[in-house]
Parts: structure tokens; C-alpha cells; sequence
């Protein structure tokens, strides 16, 4: 369930607070994908000051999200007077409730064997509903409520982007990379093109120390028709799953290409790619990993 009340649409400032075990953690790690700055388990008489420094920052502390809940235990007594003074004082912000029906919420406690805070020492149910009982004041002052009883994760994230990434307004970041598999294939590449199938440079003499980039290097590797193929099939791939990645949200995407060294064709597929990305307008950012760990005597340098 979602309910929403008047709210400035322009802040950036959002308290996550709820029933433990209804996902606020995972909550926060999208909302961390999508440019937030994260404060877990803030006690609440710090709230106000804290807004406040967000506003008056002049937009370098513009995305903020503070968790609030049971876990600062006295502390938490205070919670419902700091958004009520909030209120008064007209102090906006956002105030996401998380929440979960009981038997959601035992059941989670129980697969992963965690006490209860509101329960440390007695039965998960007798936590569940204490907890609910000392957050019922505040869950009636909330902007939304998600109920992730019956939410996967990836339902999680599109309600989570669907409520605050247009507050955002960010493209995805791709990053292109090209490589050597003999140095190791990068870690945190998602997508993986081995080219070395392609016809290779390195064994025209006068190519074998210029890179992928330089003009004739670039020419001889694109002249054969299963390079010219194969840029067909890549380009295909790309703008079919450019738009699929966004649609789902992610903040990041790494493609990476590989050759044998990472100077020649790696780095040709990889200028491609980046070409290709940035006549389509995406956040796009080139880097030739391994080309300066082979020797190289003849490169042009693209603008990233």
C-alpha cells in the first residue's frame, strides 16, 4: 500500500523508518543506487539540524536518506514530536514507512535466525507487536507506506524507483573497457565480448605497435566481413539491451571488450561501442585498460 500526502515535490530529503525485517535495508541500497547519501540508525533529536544543513547547503547536500527506527530504542520516544516540530516549522521532507504483515515479518526473523530488537530474549511475535504498537503514530504521519509482504526484490526496486529516480533525474552510467584476457578479464565487467576472433593486426608488421585506434589499424581490423558482421550483431545487441537496463533501473552498466593483449581489436570494438553509446546520447565513459602494458608506439587518443 501506498498513501500519499502534499509534499514539496523538489526535496530530496527522505527519513526511512518501519517494521523491522519489512525491508528498509534493502530499500536503502536502491535508494543509495539512485544518488542518495545514507545515514543508518541516526537518533531522532539530530533529524532537524540535520535537514536543515541539507537545505540551506545550496545543493551540495542535496540527496539524503535517514534511517529511523526502533533500533535507537529510548532515543526513538522523541521520534513523533521532531516531525511534529518539523511540521510546524515547515520543514519538508519525506517520510517512507516500511512495512510488512506479521507473519511476513516472523517468518523472515526465523530464516534468518535473527532476534528481534523489541524482543531480544522472548518470542519474535511478542517483539512484532510491541514494535507495531510504538510505531503506530508515526506510520499515520507517513508520505508512503510500502507493504513488502508480498514483494520480491525486483518489486522492491521498481516501486522504490518508480516513487523517488524521477526526483533524480540521472541517465545510467556505462563504462566501456577494453582489456587483455592475458591480464585478466575485468572484475566488475557485466557484459563480456571476446574478439578475438577477429583478424589481428599484430601480425602486420607495420601495425603491430600502433593500437586499435590509429586510422589504418582501424581500417584493416573493419575491412573483413565478419568484423562488419559482427558490428551488425553487436549493435543490434546493444540498443535492444541499453533500454532494458534502464527500464530496470540500473545505475551502472560495464561493458567490456577483449582481445588477447588489449591493444588492437579490443580497443577498435571498444571506441565502437563508445561511439555508438554517445550518438545515442547515454552517460558513456571509455577507458583502454590494458593497451599501455604492451608496446605501443603509435595511439590516438579519444575524447572521453
Amino acid at each position: 500500500m501506498e498513501r500519499e500526502k502534499s509534499t514539496d515535490k523538489c526535496c530530496e530529503f527522505i527519513i526511512v523508518t518501519g517494521m523491522s525485517g519489512s525491508g528498509k535495508t534493502q530499500a536503502c541500497r536502491y535508494l543509495e543506487d539512485i544518488g542518495y547519501f545514507v545515514v543508518d540508525n541516526l537518533p531522532p533529536v539530530f533529524i532537524p539540524k540535520f535537514a536543515e544543513l541539507c537545505h540551506q547547503s545550496g545543493g551540495s547536500v542535496s540527496k539524503v536518506v535517514l534511517v529511523v527506527d526502533t533500533r535507537s530504542r529510548e532515543f526513538f520516544d522523541t521520534f513523533i514530536h521532531v516531525l511534529e516540530d518539523m511540521d510546524r516549522d515547515n520543514q519538508q521532507y519525506v517520510l517512507l514507512f516500511m512495512d510488512a504483515s506479521d507473519a511476513a515479518i516472523i517468518r523472515r526473523y526465523k530464516e534468518t535466525r535473527r532476534r528481534h530488537p523489541m524482543a531480544p530474549s522472548s518470542r519474535i511475535s511478542e517483539g512484532v507487536a510491541k514494535e507495531r504498537e510504538r510505531l503506530a503514530q508515526v506510520r499515520n504521519k507517513a508520505t508512503y507506506i510500502v507493504d513488502t509482504s508480498e514483494l520480491k526484490k525486483i518489486d522492491l526496486k521498481e516501486k522504490i524507483l518508480k516513487l523517488f529516480a524521477p526526483r533524480v533525474g540521472e541517465k545510467m552510467n556505462v563504462n566501456v573497457i577494453s582489456f587483455g584476457f592475458k591480464f585478466g578479464m575485468p572484475l566488475d565487467a557485466d557484459l563480456v565480448f571476446d574478439v578475438r576472433f577477429l583478424p589481428n593486426p599484430f601480425y602486420v608488421e607495420s601495425m603491430r605497435h600502433k593500437s586499435g585506434a590509429v586510422p589504418d589499424v582501424a581500417s584493416y581490423i573493419d575491412q573483413w566481413p565478419v568484423t562488419r558482421e559482427f558490428k551488425q550483431h553487436l549493435d543490434n545487441l546493444v540498443n535492444f539491451l541499453i533500454p532494458q537496463y534502464e527500464k530496470e533501473g540500473k545505475a551502472q552498466l560495464v561493458i567490456a571488450a577483449g582481445c588477447t593483449g588489449g591493444m588492437h581489436r579490443s580497443v577498435f570494438i571498444a571506441n565502437h561501442i563508445y561511439q555508438l553509446l554517445k550518438d545515442k546520447g547515454c552517460q558513456v565513459k571509455l577507458e583502454h585498460r590494458d593497451l599501455m602494458k604492451n608496446e605501443v608506439w603509435e595511439h590516438v587518443r579519444e575524447e572521453v
